[in-house]
């Protein structure tokens, strides 16, 4: 018995396949390229959203945001890459009609459209809401710690230079600190030549290193992100109110929304701005360990005083609680 076996190479078909009939009714490439369809490019900011009457015909920026989006949900970042994948995908061939942009047009068009492709993804949460798929009532919040690409030493003399700075703006106020100029020139060129996100030392899985904290609302209806935010904030404690008012924003303004968050963004004066915003969150309180003391303590029969006209609460003891 033989084996299955394929077409020779040089067999000529006389009706040969068209692209349309190799993808799928249902494959998220027609999804992507019904979204595209529908965006007004020029609202967004992308150039060249009309073509010009006349000079030489330039690629369409619609092609290459499909192109983009494809890699984006196929994890292909590499502009080369994709460049390869326009002269094999038979997918990135339906998607672009079997246009093959080179490698420098795609870097380029990232490089010139990074608000444009923005916009666009809010675009996507706003589309994705109007058929259903984000319901816009809860939305989880979390932060993940990412290890920069980035040395220690650069992100270490970065900050050594903005205590400078931030000491020479005091002393200008206080008139109390010698300020060198030449320091003052150094630092400010040193600024003005590092040209890398600013990474902040952060506590990660592979130790204390330059890390981004990178935060991300989730919509409760089906997982999908309606917001993220690039941190370099060390912890989660002061990233209740901007998440929370950046996923209010990406879902159209609600009348309310309920946010979840671990007790890591417990945050008293947050919890407060978000609720004056119509947005109800949902955190644990973050306890304080009390380290003070024999250990000991009081009976549930033991009464706290409260004093109405001080709005102060006593314990047992006779001292006074801190408000928080």
């Amino acid at each position: 018995m033989g084996y299955i076996a394929g077409e020779a190479r040089g067999q000529q078909a006389l009706f040969p396949a068209a692209l349309e009939d190799l993808v799928p009714g249902d494959h998220f490439c027609r999804v992507i390229d019904a979204f595209v369809g529908r965006l007004d490019f020029q609202a967004l900011g992308f150039d060249r959203a009309e073509a010009a009457p006349t000079g030489r015909p330039g690629y369409d920026p619609r092609d290459l945001l499909k192109l983009y989006l494809y890699g984006y949900l196929q994890q292909v970042r590499s502009s080369r890459r994709l460049e390869s994948e326009c002269r094999r995908n038979v997918e990135v061939m339906w998607l672009l009609g079997r246009l093959v942009p080179d490698h420098k047009s795609i870097a380029e068009f990232r490089r010139l459209h990074r608000e444009a492709v923005t916009e666009a993804g809010a675009e996507l949460v706003r589309f994705a809401r109007s058929v259903g798929l984000v319901r816009g009532e809860w939305v989880a919040i979390d932060g993940s710690k990412f290890q920069a690409v980035a040395s220690a030493r650069s992100v270490a003399e970065r900050e050594a230079v903005k205590r400078y700075l931030d000491a020479v703006e005091a002393g200008d106020a206080e008139d109390a600190v010698e300020i060198d100029p030449q320091r003052v020139a150094a630092a400010l060129s040193k600024l003005a030549s590092d040209r890398e996100p600013e990474a902040g030392f952060m506590r990660t899985a592979h130790g204390h290193a330059p890390a981004y904290n990178v935060q991300t609302a989730v919509d409760a209806g089906h997982a999908l992100i309606v917001a993220y935010q690039v941190t370099t904030e060390k912890n989660d404690t002061q990233c209740l109110l901007p998440m929370a008012e950046a996923a209010r924003q990406a879902l159209g303004d609600p009348a309310s929304l309920n946010v979840v968050a671990d007790g890591g963004y417990s945050n008293g004066p947050q919890a407060e701005a978000c609720e004056a915003r119509g947005i109800v969150p949902h955190v644990p309180a973050q306890r304080a360990i009390n380290n003070k003391g024999d250990g000991t303590l009081f009976d549930r029969s033991q009464l706290f005083h409260y004093d109405a006209g001080s709005d102060t609460l006593r314990c047992p003891a006779g001292q006074m609680l801190t408000r928080k």
